[in-house]
């Protein structure tokens, strides 16, 4: 058994509790309060402030190797435009040394969904992992698969159109392409149930019209890339076609569309943002535009969108959003819980509540002051860094 005292306990979904009392059994938490007792046999954990591990929604880390250039570049199957049969689980590397890994370790980050990248119009299968380095990564999954990445906007274009000279290179054709695999997946999935009991008619298994019948049958969303407005409409378009479920991933131009994307009922997870401005449809990337989208009721997660350490500045992303006057209480919500539901996880994490996982940050301070450290991180009951 783990104890865990903390002048504020802030819990995410049940408010804060001072000096309040945590305790943790076989990997979870049994009791949250201000007036548990502590076994005696127990010496407890102290911090002024505790709070559920961080929820990063949507980044790259350990599917993209830091300094090793080609050899540990294993997010873009750039063979061709639509590879939805490849999953992110086959390409990370799950161990100790990931730079990734580590840095998320070391700020509390202790949920986070691993996608391919956007290169391709469809990328493959995400997955959901916990953070604590261990022998193999599917040891560490909580959710496979996580949802389907496509991607619309300049990376497919400039990855086919102008690097190869195929197919897509306008938006016409990245939408063309996305169209084409989800019909040939219908047609495929009527064959199959028409002929079930007939084999000799029975199309043969194809991994990559099979790998899109989750999103189909609503089982997975789409996790769509795309920075521009425009590119995003299109998306809601052909989801609406196809009767599928996706969220907005990146959503730079969240304050040009926010009321639609309410009345659409479209989840955004916004991000990155800490970052330079690389392309031209993120030209007007900005700290004000999740409060616009919070104003016009958009739902939506905080996320780093990171490829290796960059993932530890999830939480100054959210104190950044503050300072442009994002609620403070969502911006927590927006890097725990609201990314936990955005995942498929949050009946596990993103909350400090009995019976979820017990995944905690202990801090010196406010979690969202820049001079706040991460003093200990417990994954799963277990204490996995300590502040040196």
């Amino acid at each position: 058994m783990l104890a865990i005292i903390g002048k504020k306990v802030n819990t995410i979904t049940n408010g804060i509790i001072k000096n309040g009392v945590i305790l943790v059994e076989d990997g979870k938490v049994k009791a949250i309060g201000p007036d548990v007792k502590i076994p005696d046999d127990i010496k407890p954990l102290k911090a002024k402030y505790v709070m559920p591990g961080l929820v990063e929604a949507h980044c790259h880390i350990g599917i993209w190797e830091e300094k090793i250039g080609w050899a540990g570049s294993d997010g873009n199957e750039m063979t061709e435009a639509a590879t939805p049969h490849v999953r992110a689980l086959d390409g990370i590397k799950a161990n100790a040394n990931e730079s990734g890994l580590e840095a998320a370790l070391h700020e509390g980050i202790t949920t986070a969904q691993v996608l391919p990248g956007s290169a391709n119009v469809i990328g493959g299968f995400g997955v959901v992992l916990k953070t604590t380095p261990k022998t193999t990564v599917d040891q560490m999954v909580i959710r496979n698969p996580s949802g389907m990445k496509i991607a619309f906007g300049e990376n497919p274009m400039r990855a086919y159109g102008v690097q190869k000279k195929v197919m897509p290179s306008t938006r016409m054709g990245v939408a063309g392409v996305l169209r084409e695999s989800l019909q040939k997946t219908k047609n495929y999935m009527e064959k199959m149930e028409l002929y079930a009991d007939d084999p000799e008619k029975k199309p043969e298994v194809d991994l990559r019209l099979e790998a899109l019948i989750p999103v189909l049958k609503k089982e997975i969303p789409f996790r769509e890339h795309a920075h521009r407005a425009d590119d995003v409409a299109t998306a809601i378009r052909i989801c609406e076609e196809f009767d599928v479920e996706m969220s907005w991933e990146h959503a730079t131009e969240g304050h040009r569309i926010a009321e639609y994307i309410a009345e659409k009922k479209v989840s955004a997870v916004w991000g990155p943002s800490l970052t330079s401005r690389p392309k031209w449809e993120m030209r007007e990337l900005g700290y004000s535009t999740p409060k616009i989208m919070f104003d016009a009721g958009v739902k939506f997660a905080i996320q780093t969108d990171a490829v290796g350490s960059t993932i530890r500045f999830l939480p100054i992303c959210a104190a950044l959003s503050v300072r442009e006057r994002l609620p403070y209480d969502y911006a927590l919500k927006a890097i725990t819980i609201i990314p936990a539901e955005s995942i498929g996880g949050s009946d596990r994490v993103g909350s400090l509540e009995v019976g979820k996982d017990a995944d905690l940050r202990l801090l010196s301070g406010d979690p969202l002051e820049f001079m706040t450290r991460c003093q200990k991180v417990i994954i799963d009951g277990e204490v996995v860094y300590s502040l040196k």
